[in-house]
Formats: structure tokens, C-alpha cells, sequence
């Protein structure tokens, strides 16, 4: 296949770089083009040949991945997909790489489990994908773009159901769904918020034990508490919910409280957690009290769900093509006619305050 997205591979292990290079190569799109045991033997091989994306691991002897990453992004900016362990180190560490300009984060592949392995290898692939078309890339040809069905819809999750009616309230709910660049963005987005700010629950995607540590290092620099969603969570005025890695988190309500459910399930729309599950849930729980945001990511996850949140009565924002990193997931979303405004992300936190601050 002509304009395969080609990929550089950096990892001190062995055995991670052979898995990585077998898992890239099987896809039809992608193609290893070198790999390096360190920063220092990759700097080489980019002298020669420039990569469309870099996986890079973090933890490594001589230079560790996030110095090399700063070099890189200073020099000769290009996609770099950060590849981790699921160490407390390690997330934190990967967290620190998104600020300093990494496209995306996905976890070491395990050999261990035949479903692990097929998951991992969907993670893998789609992240470089998506990191190949990032506004961060230097590349004069276009990749060949995904076109691949996604396996489930939300369906598989949380069954389309007809509004019913509920107790009233007037509590505003905020949902939020992400991926690629969306790290930056939901940062952005959170710091700008004060602390009267709606409840917000918020889908990245984002490998497990990672979204964690997202959670925490957001709740050190925003105004609005921030912490990873857990099972029977309220969603509270000025309080922030992450949905946790690898599970799907949905929105219910009990009378006039609004709480989570964190729940295993199928991967939705190649995602797990989904943004497609979250604003169904939404659209079904909260209705005309909520508001849906879909920012920068790759695909197509949240485009069918924030429709529906639309549906149901809710307010509906995508981030524009400027400011999005990839303008997938919200095109996607504006395509399908679900979308009351398109703004840049510096203007939906003062369309939040200024719409729905203090109303309770």
C-alpha cells in the first residue's frame, strides 16, 4: 500500500519493541521503519530518515523519554505517541509528556491474553493513526485515513430508550467526551472554569491508571475539584468527574441526585471508556439540563451520542477546526446535524459561565 504512515519505534526492551513491531506491521496502513533501543540511537536514525509518528517509551537508560520528547518537540516538532507501563512513575511521567507536547498515550502491549492482545493492538494502531493526521505532524503527502466499522455501539453498553419522565430538577450537567489532544484541551477547558462551575463528567480516552493520574494533576492547577469517577460518585457544583481507563462511566440519577456508574463492557466504537455511552446516558438521565461538549479527537465516538443529547433537549457545543488537534470526533458530530454552536476552545469555558454559572 502507497503513503504508509511510518512509524519509529523507541524502547530500551526488546521484547517491546519486537511486539510493537509485529502489532504495527499487521496493519495494513502502518509500517515500522526503524526501531531504537534509546533517544540517542533514534536521533541517528531521524538524521536519516524522518518518521510520520515516534512511539516512545519513558523510562530509559542514558536520556529518559520526556527529555528526548522536549529536544524534539524544540527542534523538529512531529507526532510522538507516548508508550508506558502501568507504574505510578510511569503515568505520571507519561502525564508530564502530554504537557510538553505528546499527541497520545498508550499503554505497553501484554502478551498475556488473547483479548488483551487484540485491544492493545486496536489502542496501538488507532493512536498512531490518529497522531499521523495531528496539526503536530510535518508531512507533505496525507496518510491514508482508518476507515474501519467500529465492532459495538452504545447499545452494547446502555440500550436506546425513549425519555421518561423524572423528578424535576434544574441542576445543569456538563459532559464532556475527548481524544487525541484532548488532554490539552480538557486542561485548557477546566482551568478557565471557577469553582461554581456545573458538574462535569468527561470521557477521555486514555488507558487505565493513566486517567488517574490526569485527574490528579488537573485538580492541582483548576479551580474546580477534579478526581477520577468511582462507582456511585454524586456529581456535585464545581466538582469534575474523569472517566476511569478501560471502564465505560454513565450518568444516573436518583430523585434529583445525579451519580455515576463505572461498569465493564465491550469496547464502543474501538473505546473503552466511550464518549458514545457517556451522552446517552446523559441524554436519558438529565435531558434539557445538560449540556454536551465533543472536543478534538480522532473518529467518530460521540457523534451518534451528543445527536441524542440534542434530541432530548440538551445544548450542544463542538470545538472548532482551528484550535482542535484533530478535527474528527467533532466533525463528525457537526455532520450529523447535532451541534447547536462551533466554538474555539477558548470561548466554550466562558460560554459555560456565563449560561450556566450559579444556576441550580
Amino acid at each position: 500500500m502507497k503513503n504508509k504512515i511510518r512509524v519509529l519505534v523507541v524502547d530500551d526492551s526488546a521484547v517491546v519493541r519486537q511486539n510493537l513491531e509485529e502489532i504495527i506491521n499487521e496493519d495494513p496502513q502502518l509500517e515500522v521503519m526503524g526501531v531504537a533501543s534509546d533517544p540517542y540511537i533514534a536521533a541517528g536514525k531521524i538524521k536519516k530518515e524522518v518518521p510520520d509518528v515516534i512511539t516512545l517509551d519513558v523510562e530509559m537508560p542514558r536520556m529518559d523519554g520526556v527529555t528526548f520528547l522536549r529536544r524534539i518537540m524544540s527542534q523538529h516538532p512531529m507526532p510522538v505517541v507516548i508508550i508506558s507501563s502501568l507504574t505510578e512513575k510511569g503515568t505520571r511521567t507519561a502525564i508530564k509528556a502530554m504537557e510538553y507536547g505528546a499527541v497520545d498515550i498508550i499503554t505497553k502491549p501484554r502478551m498475556d491474553s488473547q483479548k488483551f492482545i487484540h485491544e492493545s493492538s486496536i489502542r496501538i494502531c488507532d493512536a498512531i493513526k490518529a497522531a499521523a493526521v495531528s496539526k503536530r505532524k510535518r508531512r507533505s503527502v496525507p496518510p491514508p485515513q482508518p476507515h474501519v466499522e467500529p465492532k459495538y455501539s452504545a447499545d452494547a453498553v446502555i440500550p436506546q430508550k425513549a425519555a421518561h419522565s423524572m423528578v424535576e430538577t434544574t441542576e445543569v450537567v456538563v459532559a464532556v467526551g475527548a481524544s487525541t489532544g484532548g488532554t490539552e484541551a480538557i486542561a485548557r477547558l477546566m482551568q478557565d472554569l471557577p469553582m461554581d462551575s456545573p458538574g462535569i463528567i468527561v470521557v477521555q480516552h486514555m488507558p487505565e491508571q493513566f486517567t488517574r493520574s490526569f485527574a490528579e494533576r488537573l485538580d492541582e492547577t483548576c479551580h474546580v475539584s477534579v478526581k477520577e469517577a468511582v462507582n456511585g460518585d454524586s456529581l456535585i457544583r464545581g466538582h469534575v468527574l474523569i472517566a476511569p481507563g478501560n471502564y465505560h462511566t454513565l450518568l444516573k440519577r436518583s430523585g434529583a441526585r445525579y451519580y455515576v456508574e463505572v461498569k465493564e463492557g465491550p469496547m464502543v466504537n474501538r473505546h473503552r471508556p466511550s464518549v458514545d455511552v457517556l451522552f446517552r446516558s446523559v441524554a436519558r438521565y438529565a435531558g434539557r439540563n445538560a449540556l454536551g461538549i465533543i472536543l478534538t479527537g480522532m473518529g467518530r465516538d460521540g457523534a451518534r451520542g451528543i445527536l441524542e443529547m440534542k434530541q432530548a433537549g440538551a445544548h450542544t457545543i463542538a470545538q472548532d477546526e482551528k484550535t482542535s488537534v484533530v478535527f474528527g470526533m467533532p466533525k463528525e458530530a457537526i455532520d450529523l446535524g447535532a451541534i447547536h454552536r462551533v466554538l474555539p476552545l477558548p470561548s466554550i469555558a466562558p460560554t459555560i459561565v456565563s449560561n450556566y454559572k450559579g444556576k441550580s
